[in-house]
Parts: C-alpha cells; structure tokens; sequence
C-alpha cells in the first residue's frame, strides 16, 4: 500500500500560479489567494463532471439493499478506473442533495497566516466575511511538517500523531458551524457567509472550514507546514465531522473518524435494526445533517445514497476508521458495514490497502486513547503523510459487533480497467488454530497461488460449532492472523480466502474450529453512573461503571436503578436490559461478566427520555 499507487490513480491536477511578495510579520506569513507557486492538490477533482438526472425526493423508491457505489445515474455501471472520478461527482451531489446539504465552492477571497503556533483564516465571498482561527503544536524537528487537524480537542490521541511527526492542528467546528441553533438560524463563520437559514448543516460546514485552512496553507511559502501533506481526526461529534471533511475534500491524504456513530460512518439504513442513537434522534439533537434529511429519518431506505458510498468517496487516500463495539449507541455493526462496503470500492481501485477499520478494541469507553491503534495509527500517518511506510490496511471487526456485508448488498464488485485476468488464487489451506486464550486464538493457514500475485487474505468467523453464518472479521498480509475480543468458553468457526491484484477471490479453505478458555469465580461489585450528554427531553448514561469490590474475581453482575416518574429507557447497550415499571436491571455480555479483584468495565450505558423541562436522573444503584 504505497501512495504513489493510490496518488497515481487521481487525476493529477497542479496548476502554476503567480508567486508573488509575501510580508512576514513575527514569525507568521500573511498571505493573499493568488500567491501560490503550485497547488498542492484539488478540493474536489470532478467539479467539471456533467451531472444530470439527480432524482427528485418524491420520486425515490425503497430499497433495502444498499445501493451500488459502481452504477451511474443512467443506470449503466462504471468499467474502468478513469469512469470512479465522475461517479464520485455523482455521489457527492446525491449525498449534498439527501444528506449534508451543499459544501460551496471555494470563496472569491480567502486569506490568512500560518505560524508555528497557529493559522488565521480570512473568507470573502459575496460582500459577506468571516474570520476564524486554529491552534498549531508542532512535533520535534525543523519542518516543514505535515499535519492532522484535530477536530474539537478531545478522543484524538495526539502525543501519538506529534511522536510520528505530524503536526497537529487544533480546529474548534463550533467557530465555523455553532451547535446549539434552530435550523433556521444557523450561525458561525461559515453561515456568517452563506446566511443563517443555508440549508446545509453542521457537519459540512465543518468540512468547509477545514478546507478554507488548506488553502491558507497552500498558499503559505511551507515553511511550517506541508500543503500535500494534511489528516484529519476527531472523536464522537466530530468523528462525524472528520468523516466527512475526509469525504468531501481529495486534498485530505488521511482521514480517522472516531466512535463517529449515527450521523458519522454507520449506514443510515442498519440504524434502525441496531440500537443505536436513531436518526430522528441524531437529526433533531444538532443541525448536524443537511434540512433535507429531515424526509428520510424514518426511511432511511428511500434514500439514493448511503455511507458506505462516503466511505468510497475517501478511496483511494488513507482512511482509518476507528470503532467501538462496546457501545451499541453508536451503531458498530452498521459502521462495519459501511467500511466493509466502501472498502469494495478502494479494492476495485486497486488500493484495497488503503482503508483500515478498526473496532477490536477491549476499552469500552467513549472517545478513549486505546493502545490497540496506537500503532495503525502511526503506521498511518507514516504512510500517507510522511510517506516513509507502507504498510498495508487491516480489517479487524470485533466479534461484538460485527456486520455481514452479503445481507445488505446485491451488487457485487467489477475488476475495474483489469488486464483480464479472472482466475482466482487457489484455496488456503491447512487452517489451524494455536495460542486458544479464554478471548483469542492465533490462526495459520498455506499460502495460496495465483498467476497474478495474493495480495491478502479475509478470515471469516462463523459462531458455534455448526449453523451460523460466516462473516469476515478481518483481513492479513501474510498467513497468520489473531483473533481478539472472544467470548470465554466459547466456539467459532474459522475460514480464510484469498485474493489477487484483479480482484479474483478464492474457494476458502479448510474450516477450523476454536473453543475459547473458561472465566472463572464470585465477588462483590458497585455500579457509579456519569452522565455523558444530556438534553430538555432526554439523556446518555455513559458509562454505567461496574467494579468489582471484592477479593475474588467474579463471572457475572447485576445492577438494578430506578428511573424518575415519567422517564423511559430507550436503548443500552452490552448489558441484557429488563424493565419493570421504573425499575431497571442489567445484567452483564458474555463479554464483560468476568472481571478480577479491582478491575472495572466501562463500556455499559443506556439512553432515556424525558418529560421537557424534567432535569431528575435515574437513582438507587446497586450492584450484585
């Protein structure tokens, strides 16, 4: 997964421009729009698609499934690499139109400066401006650096980016696009521009103001930061964000949304059938989405376009996609399923190494810096910023929340501007299972081969010692994979295919069979609630802390609260939930029961609703 392969595969676009006087003024370089010697990239590389037969929202029908990133708006279905730039297009405006609202073009004016500590940002456009500003924290070195900007300031692991050698630009959304506003009087500096009814919501307008940072950038003479060179990150809220700045903006090398939930990478359609934060609820909480989602949050399946197509709009750069299976308010099933699916777009483009998804994590709590990607996430920014690496991709699905691309698509993906080759590699074989833990096993398997070159392998798990579906959990370069995040005293199933450069996918191999180790005894435990976000008519307990108090480990709690007089529960998550009147019970997941002396589990929690105005919170929490 090198990026001149990915880079090679976008239509190179570098325009030479004026390079005029610049003013340097304490250690900052102001700078005007017609200043650059070159353009480092192209904000959206096909602005000059023609694209007609948009459909209109009367006219949509319903569909299940969800719909096919290659198939144009005519009908026909794309063949070749060259044809993604316009079909890209086509899923912008679908997205623009249906989802976010429209992301304009660059303003008439945009100016700014860019220190060591920081970025100014001037925007003229129509008679109206606004001004906003970032903070900048560079890694050890002389530069001039790449860098990630950091959305919101929280759940983004940034001593990691700094220690990698990436800069790090901390951008407050709220500046451009404020929360906290009617939809029809939007403000910040973004709708200071294009008027507080704009219909475009928050989530885009972000995505605007990060843009309008690259061209301050760009237009920098680079000795701070480099304008080819920029990532992006945040957590939650805007993890949303970052996706989409990623999404809309092919100057960005690198995007890693976090936890993003509904609203973010999680199909719009797999929401409903998961327990996670419903659309209404995401569309009514914040302006994040476009007005004109409005019509589909209680029919998410007349929609044209769905997130796994965002994901695709992101391929061929880098893109990290960090998850929490912990949290089913954050809908994890259905955000595998949106990178599973994108993911058939960057391997149609031939940089299937390109995209990392990542929900294999043991930490359930929201927005945390977890070990497991500290390393993809250098590896990451090694890659597609600094370009010294190549590592490739990984798949890695926790079995807690793990999608099955096969039920939500009847498409499948075309060897696009392929040489022809169609044979598939041979099956693996001699599949086995070593290092079985009471949460993981190592597998190992024979290489496959192929006229053309394996280029990976996908590990498909499937529950039980018989029945079940198998669905991939993964994906490795080598013949080896360890599986993480498994439920004690417990069977699987393993398989594992290969494929090559064209796209071809082998018969699997052999199946092996994995009995994970027992847990093991009884305690005492205490259950402390912390309220994560709260609203007039609603709240997330996040996270419900469970620890054990005794001396010897425990196999399994329970907690028991009571909810004030006129609240209900509405959605928790890994925990098994009864309610009887205003008293609810969770019991512990398979996966989170067993905990030794000391030792907490903070990945459960729970929403509920409210009476308006009601500001009581559940009371009386024991746990045995």
């Amino acid at each position: 997964m090198i990026i001149s392969l990915a880079r090679s595969r976008i239509r190179s676009r570098v325009v030479a421009l004026a390079v005029a006087v610049t003013l340097s003024i304490a250690g900052a370089v102001t700078v005007a729009p017609p200043e650059a010697a070159a353009a480092a990239g192209v904000e959206n590389e096909g602005a000059d698609c023609a694209v007609a037969g948009l459909p209109d929202t009367g006219s949509l029908p319903t569909n299940s499934r969800l719909p096919d990133p290659f198939r144009k708006l005519d009908g026909t279905r794309i063949s070749s690499t060259s044809e993604w730039r316009c079909r890209r297009e086509e899923i912008k405006r679908l997205a623009e139109k249906f989802v976010y609202g429209e992301k304009p073009a660059k303003p008439a004016t945009v100016t700014g400066t860019v220190s060591r500590t920081g970025i100014t940002v001037n925007v003229n456009h129509n008679g109206r401006s606004s001004t906003f500003s970032a903070s900048v924290s560079l890694p050890s070195g002389s530069g001039p650096f790449p860098a990630v900007v950091v959305l919101g300031g929280f759940g983004a692991d940034t001593a990691a980016i700094r220690a990698a050698g990436a800069a790090v630009i901390s951008y407050d959304p709220y500046a451009v696009g404020r929360e906290g506003t009617p939809r029809n009087n939007k403000q910040g500096a973004f709708y200071s521009v294009y008027g507080s009814s704009s219909s475009t919501g928050l989530l885009l307008a972000w995505a605007w103001g990060v843009s309008r940072i690259i061209d301050v950038i760009e237009q920098s003479d680079g000795s701070v930061l480099r304008a080819d060179a920029t990532g992006v990150t945040g957590c939650s809220r805007f993890g949303k964000g970052a996706f989409v700045v990623g999404a809309f903006d092919q100057r960005i090398a690198l995007t890693m949304p976090i936890e993003s939930g509904s609203a973010g990478v999680p199909i719009f359609r797999g929401i409903p059938g998961e327990g996670a934060q419903s659309l209404s609820s995401a569309y009514g909480e914040q302006p994040w989405l476009g007005d004109a989602f409005g019509s589909f949050t209680g029919s998410p399946a007349r929609l044209p376009v769905d997130t796994h197509q965002m994901v695709a709009m992101v391929a061929p750069r880098g893109l990290f996609i960090m998850d929490n299976p912990h949290i089913a308010n954050l809908g994890p099933r259905s955000a595998s399923v949106a990178a599973l699916g994108g993911a058939e777009v960057y391997k149609a483009l031939g940089a299937g190494e390109n995209i990392t998804y990542w929900s294999d994590v043991q930490d359930g709590g929201h927005c945390a810096n977890r070990p497991e990607w500290r390393t993809p996430l250098q590896q990451n920014i090694q890659k597609f910023l600094l370009r010294t690496g190549n590592a490739p991709g990984a798949i890695r699905i926790s079995p807690r929340a793990s999608g099955n691309l096969a039920e939500w698509r009847d498409w499948q993906t075309p060897a696009l501007g392929s040489s022809g080759d169609t044979t598939p590699p041979t099956a693996p074989a001699g599949l086995a299972a070593s290092g079985t833990t009471s949460t993981g096993a190592t597998l190992s398997w024979t290489a496959s081969t192929d006229d053309s070159g394996v280029t990976g392998y996908d590990i498909l798990r499937a529950p039980g010692a018989s029945g079940g579906t198998f669905t991939q959990v993964g994906t490795s370069a080598t013949t080896s994979f360890g599986d993480t995040g498994l439920t004690p005293n417990t069977t699987y199933r393993y398989q594992v295919r290969a494929r090559d450069a064209a796209g071809n996918v082998s018969p699997v191999s052999n199946t092996a069979q994995v009995t994970t180790q027992p847990g093991t005894s009884t305690g005492n435990c205490a259950a402390v609630p912390t309220v994560q976000t709260q609203w007039s008519t609603g709240y997330v307990i996040q996270p419900l802390t469970v620890t054990n108090t005794g001396t010897s480990a425990i196999t399994g709690w329970t907690v028991t609260f009571t909810l004030p007089s006129g609240h209900t529960l509405t959605g928790s998550w890994n925990g098994t939930t009864t309610v009887s009147g205003q008293t609810v019970t969770i019991r512990n997941a398979a996966h989170n029961g067993s905990l030794a002396p000391g030792a907490t589990t903070t990945g459960v929690g729970f929403q509920v609703s409210r009476p308006n105005g009601n500001t009581a919170l559940p009371s009386g929490y024991t746990c045995v």
